[in-house]
């Protein structure tokens, strides 16, 4: 039942850590190489370097919520919210199609 998840190949779950300047301060991120991958897709769709897209998405929700707790957990939620938003994107098409 889990081979699928199981027979991943080991580098798409390395961590590869990576600066980002957010709000005018360099910061480090440590993310498995899947989720940089997400992340470069999300940035190439909005014509944005990855940096840029963590820079504004940090700024959005900095503005809104006054503080980012874990900036990690919040691109990796936000690649979650990708891929579900472009499977249900898919189910669209195929039903309307």
């Amino acid at each position: 039942m889990c081979y699928m998840y199981a027979s991943t190949d080991p580098s798409r779950y390395e961590c590869t850590t990576r600066s980002v300047r957010l709000q005018g301060c360099v910061t480090s991120v440590r993310l498995e190489n899947e989720f940089w991958e997400i992340l470069e897709q999300i940035a190439s769709g909005q014509q944005l370097s990855t940096a840029q897209f963590i820079s504004q998405l940090h700024s959005e929700v900095f503005s809104s919520r006054g503080e980012v707790p874990n900036l990690a957990s919040l691109l990796r939620v936000a690649c979650a919210v990708y891929q579900q938003s472009a499977i249900q994107q898919r189910n669209v098409n195929v039903s309307m199609g």
